[in-house]
């Protein structure tokens, strides 16, 4: 009997209903969040696709096509927009890693009936420095998106 008391001990009370639903009542924020990262990402991977596909294009031009071969040039800004886009995909992605791990911080933290505002505001910040980061490489990307050459195959 006195095993079971000491393992009772080792392990917290397992949380109220009401202590559940206020983590979850929190958590309805971060996972709005967590939806718009997704979608923003989706955005940023359509992007460097069309990117992608229009340097494959470019790339199939013969050199002794002398009209169209003067679209070569634009390879260099395509390449520029694809590094953005390239950094802006990581950044939302960190950023998303962030707010998942800012849930299950209080998750876990609210099952051993912890203190977790701190965690939970570091995982905050860290996902919205991380999405101000991807944001400014995607504005970066915008700046330079349009072109003479975008008119051209």
């Amino acid at each position: 009997m006195a095993w079971a008391d000491e393992r009772r001990s080792m392990y917290p009370d397992t949380p109220s209903v009401s202590q559940l639903s206020q983590v979850i009542s929190q958590a309805a924020a971060p996972a709005f969040l967590l939806g718009a990262l997704a979608a923003f990402i989706a955005v940023l991977i359509s992007r460097l696709n069309r990117i992608i596909d229009r340097t494959v294009v470019l790339n199939g031009i013969p050199d002794h096509d002398a009209v169209r071969s003067r679209l070569k040039a634009d390879l260099p800004r395509l390449m520029r927009r694809a590094a953005m886009l390239n950094r802006a995909i990581f950044w939302a992605v960190v950023a998303s890693i962030s707010v998942t791990l800012l849930v299950i911080v209080a998750f876990v933290t609210a099952f051993f009936q912890l203190q977790h505002e701190r965690g939970v505001a570091i995982f905050f910040m860290i996902s919205l420095g991380a999405f101000t980061i991807s944001l400014v490489d995607f504005a970066r990307e915008v700046r330079i998106a349009l072109s003479e050459f975008d008119h051209y195959a």
